[in-house]
């Protein structure tokens, strides 16, 4: 059944990344992408041994550097100064490519504009005559990862949900994301629909009025 956690308002930027964090299994390797999903990074517990991957040229990547910690030379993908963990690595930009294109990454966690209910991924451009389209490494890992996970927000400014039945914004990935974490609740897809394991300052009920997707309640599920 769903966990419902109605009592409280929706997660905030900081709770999303935490419980994105919490679902990474241990020991995996992983991606964060630019933007949001970079915030993952600083929720990981250091138990769990997860190693962070920049497609940049690093392995090893620690959270996000400050102060005294902050070298101009060392940044992520999207130019945030990072801290080093012992036994990092760096290598060439090809390399990095070929570990995310061969199947070598656990996880990438990305931001998205839209995903389908087949979990079809729309991420680098609205089709917006003005928009500037900005794909980057998001094709590369949103297949070749074992699992692509997606963090966003749940609806657009207008109202209108971004977990959809099709996708009407240029594709990113087709059938890559299988679990999609939210401000208003986690959902994983399969082959069976899209299943809902926790919601957050809304009841099941009210979120599938809201969302055009057929959603089955799912149980919380590990990492």
């Amino acid at each position: 059944m769903t966990v419902e956690h109605t009592e409280r308002r929706p997660l905030d930027r900081k709770e999303l990344a935490a419980l994105v964090a919490r679902d990474i299994p241990p020991g995996s390797f992983v991606n964060l992408g630019i933007g949001q999903p970079t915030m993952v990074g600083d929720y990981l517990d250091p138990a769990a041994g997860v190693i962070l991957h920049t497609e940049n040229g690093m392995l090893g990547m620690g959270p996000a550097a400050v102060g005294d910690e902050i070298d101009a030379d060392l940044t992520n993908a999207g130019k945030i100064p990072v801290t080093e963990l012992p036994g990092a690595s760096y290598f060439h930009h090809a390399d990095s490519f070929a570990m995310m294109r061969g199947g070598h990454l656990d996880v990438c966690v990305l931001g998205a504009f839209q995903v389908s209910q087949r979990g079809d991924l729309a991420n680098w451009h609205t089709g917006a005559p003005d928009a500037i389209p900005a794909v980057g490494g998001a094709m590369d890992l949103a297949i070749g990862a074992k699992q692509t996970f997606v963090m966003m927000t749940l609806f657009a400014k207008d109202g209108t949900a971004k977990l959809v039945p099709e996708c009407t914004y240029p594709l990113t990935g087709v059938h890559c994301v299988t679990r999609v974490f939210t401000d208003y609740g986690v959902f994983q897809i399969g082959p069976e629909g899209v299943a809902v394991s926790e919601t957050y300052g809304i009841s099941f009920a009210d979120l599938a009025t809201r969302v055009d997707v057929a959603l089955t309640e799912g149980e919380t599920l590990p990492g």
